[in-house]
């Protein structure tokens, strides 16, 4: 009877390793920041991922959501409509009464399936690391992108403590410091160096070796925290960009030392390109001049314009006080010529037609080279410097790129143009997750066998 046991564990072990070995894998990496060129012009030195792209499919570019920031564009790659529909419209919420700090961390705000959701459904095992909107997330495994505010005004913002005790399953976290990164603290976070995609990089590796699971997606992020300090070059943009392309092959070699490789499609993008900034705009001024918000008494606010980057969005108290909004219509008609050149204005119809926050009564898109403050005294108009994202995505430099290679996907395939709705349907094809119809559309011509 004994021997009987042994030989049935053996063959049910060996069973579930072979159905391990059939199983549909998906790798979803996000590099923060990415654009085409890196992976299209060697001198970027993006060797790992120029290889991979040599393997399977690439696009010369791919179009962004309104604003092109990180959580509304990350909400989009995995829910396959724009924020419009997903309810992702920003990094962080509108607070015309005072900026708080807090970004829209929680899972819950995503008001439509997702891919995770889609995959716990089908009763898929799937991992998630450091991808924004991720907290209470259903994800098998996931180590969510989220921070706590600063205990002090000028503080520093404390990731270690809130992503060590929002890490799912408990006791995930202290086993990715024992096996993959070593002991993290606060300084393991610091966005001045490149350390924090590489353990990004050994964590998703471990999971992948120890867990398999069917879909895992990463963030990457220093890329495009070089990009903001230095613009679209510069020596520590280069060296951020190569450190992703390090971080890329960690995770590739993870997936062939846990046996999976002929089963698994890598899917590699990003959320956003990135503009030199000579100057900046800040709107909220002129409501102050005309008596529309005030800084010091906010709950006497009527207007208030929400910065994001590129981009910046009209909030009205009274959702329909038409009065206040064709006035600030008319102050923005009355500026100089040489400073209304610097933006245009997105009517409610445009922002429909782009799938933008439903709530505000118009966007303003700044022009190349300009990005818009919340600021609230000083001039209209001031320096700027560095680089940005949150623009109106119809022009080549706020593209976000992708390559894919991998089971399931054809050999030397090039997409002119897509979008970042269109990725959630080709994971969902290949997964079968049975995604609901979205606003992208499945790209067959990369799909191979």
């Amino acid at each position: 009877m004994k021997k009987l046991l042994l030989v049935m564990g053996a063959f049910l072990l060996h069973t579930a390793a072979a159905n391990a070995q059939e199983q549909q894998h998906v790798i979803l990496i996000s590099i923060d920041g990415l654009r085409p060129e890196f992976y299209k012009d060697p001198t970027w030195n993006m060797v790992n991922l120029r290889q991979a792209m040599a393997e399977g499919a690439y696009s010369d570019g791919v179009n962004g959501v309104f604003p092109t920031v990180t959580y509304p564009s990350h909400t989009t790659m995995i829910t396959g409509v724009k924020p419009l529909k997903h309810g992702v419209f920003y990094n962080t919420p509108s607070e015309p009464l005072g900026v708080t700090g807090k970004w829209i961390w929680n899972y819950d705000s995503i008001k439509v399936p997702t891919i995770f959701s889609q995959a716990k459904q089908k009763g898929l095992t799937s991992a998630s690391v450091y991808w924004p909107v991720s907290y209470n997330s259903p994800a098998t495994y996931n180590v969510p992108e989220y921070w706590y505010l600063p205990t002090a005004k000028g503080g520093a913002r404390i990731t270690n403590k809130a992503v060590r005790e929002n890490t799912h399953p408990a006791g995930l976290f202290e086993e990715l410091e024992l096996n993959a990164t070593g002991k993290l603290d606060e300084n393991s976070w610091d966005d001045d160096y490149l350390t924090i995609d590489q353990n990004l990089a050994r964590m998703s590796a471990y999971i992948i070796q120890k867990h398999k699971p069917a879909l895992l997606a990463v963030h990457l992020v220093m890329v495009d925290h070089f990009e903001h300090e230095q613009g679209r070059d510069g020596d520590k943009v280069r060296a951020a960009v190569a450190n992703a392309d390090h971080a890329f092959k960690v995770i590739r070699e993870a997936v062939e030392k846990a046996g999976i490789a002929a089963n698994t499609t890598f899917i590699v993008t990003g959320d956003h390109g990135f503009v030199d900034i000579h100057g900046g705009i800040a709107p909220n001024v002129l409501l102050v001049r005309a008596g529309l918000y005030n800084p010091e008494k906010p709950n006497e606010w009527k207007a208030y314009f929400h910065p994001c980057g590129g981009g910046a969005f009209l909030q009205l108290k009274d959702k329909n006080d038409t009065k206040t909004r064709d006035k600030v219509l008319q102050l923005l008609k009355n500026l100089p010529p040489a400073q209304q050149a610097t933006f245009q204005v997105k009517t409610r119809a445009e922002l429909d037609a782009i799938g933008a926050d439903p709530t505000a009564a118009f966007g303003l898109a700044g022009e190349q080279g300009y990005s818009f403050s919340g600021a609230a005294t000083g001039q209209l108009l001031r320096a700027g410097k560095g680089g940005t994202h949150g623009f109106f995505p119809d022009f080549k430099e706020i593209q976000t790129g992708f390559v894919a290679f991998g089971k399931g996907i054809k050999k030397g395939a090039v997409v002119p143009q897509m979008s970042l709705v269109d990725i959630a349907p080709i994971i969902s094809q290949l997964l079968k997750l049975d995604m609901p119809a979205g606003d992208g559309v499945l790209l067959n011509g990369i799909l191979g066998k």
